[in-house]
């Protein structure tokens, strides 16, 4: 192990540069950051001090030769930045020895016909200043890449933490829809058994059938709006056998609006909503309305009841706020909205079908 180490070390010192490689995919799913324009400006700005040293130091030439100097030295500046934009584009170990190694070998390359054509003298003074800039530009090339690369790794760990907090944030949003809805349902249900009460196997199909609709709820991140919709459905049948006359319902879904998706458990969480704070505080009981309406590029989903009005100084409780939050992770660009109907509340889901 120790040998192995030893060697991966050496290693670095002839062929250097991240040891990371992305995968096409990976690369698009960090998305291409912006070139930084810094970096064109700092070289600007180098070239432009560059130019009066250049200009004094050797002033004995006259001023064509500094100027022509400067030119080459621009030049070759932005052939450093067109392999530096390459680089940012696809910071890859190989990629960068490839333009590291073909540097020093065109520089040797240009020294070599230089001193074939009497310049020998010439590249012996200016030999220092030759390596100086070629490791300048090297060391620039090697610490983008890195930069870059650290960039991309921190960008993808970001990307997998926000998955993660959506897979807990749905799995919390459904286990908190869950225990006092079926604390209340099994109560029903068993006094309904023991009385012998007809209603109890109409609620113990509804029941079973929620629970099936409901188990993907904690493995789905997205769920198609027809899973959620029966979902609901069977949720207004388990409260409209408990709560008997006091309450009615209407769900109104065309088919092409069937395939839309949107986090498991959001529009249950309107519903429930509606019947516990618009439906059931009135002795009258209400109406719950659910409708899905398919327009240019979003689907608008609206529950609306003729219960209680929203109080005055309302806020959102938890409930909410996590379909919000999820709503926001899941669907970008989805909103959802909460009116006084006087009487009673709606709610309106946008949805984004793109």
């Amino acid at each position: 192990m120790r040998s192995l180490l030893s060697a991966l070390q050496c290693r670095q010192w002839f062929y250097p540069g991240p040891l990371r490689v992305f995968t096409p995919q990976e690369m698009a799913r960090a998305g291409m950051q912006p070139w930084p324009v810094a970096v064109d400006s700092y070289v600007a700005i180098n070239l432009l001090a560059l130019l009066p040293a250049m200009v004094w130091t050797r002033r004995d030439d006259g001023w064509l030769h500094p100027l022509l100097w400067w030119g080459l030295c621009g030049a070759l500046a932005a052939a450093a930045l067109v392999v530096a934009r390459s680089l940012w584009r696809q910071p890859t170990r190989a990629r960068l020895n490839a333009y590291c190694y073909g540097l020093a070998a065109a520089v040797v390359a240009a020294c070599v016909l230089l001193v074939r054509h009497g310049q020998r003298d010439w590249v012996i003074r200016e030999n220092a200043a030759l390596v100086a800039g070629m490791t300048g530009v090297l060391s620039a090339w090697w610490m983008l890449t890195v930069f870059r690369v650290q960039q991309i790794e921190a960008r993808l760990r970001e990307l997998a933490d926000q998955e993660a907090a959506l897979r807990l944030s749905t799995r919390l949003a459904a286990a908190q829809i869950q225990p006092h809805f079926l604390f209340n349902t099994l109560a029903s249900l068993q006094h309904w058994v023991d009385t012998q009460d007809r209603r109890a196997a109409p609620l113990l199909r509804d029941f079973t059938a929620y629970l099936r609709a409901t188990l993907p709820m904690f493995e789905r991140e997205l769920q198609p709006l027809g899973d959620e919709m029966e979902m609901v459905r069977r949720y207004l049948a388990i409260m409209q056998a408990r709560l008997g006359e006091r309450l009615a319902f209407g769900i109104d879904m065309p088919a092409e609006a069937a395939p839309a998706c949107l986090p498991p458990g959001a529009l249950l969480t309107l519903v429930e909503n509606a019947i516990a704070h618009g439906i059931e505080p009135q002795l009258r009981g209400g109406r719950i309305d659910i409708t899905a309406r398919c327009e240019p590029g979003r689907i608008m989903l609206t529950v609306r009841d003729d219960g209680a009005s929203l109080a005055p100084g309302w806020t959102e409780g938890v409930g909410l706020a996590n379909t919000r939050r999820r709503l926001a992770q899941a669907c970008p660009g989805a909103t959802l909205t909460l009116d006084d109907a006087a009487p009673g509340c709606t709610a309106t889901l946008t949805l984004p079908t793109a």
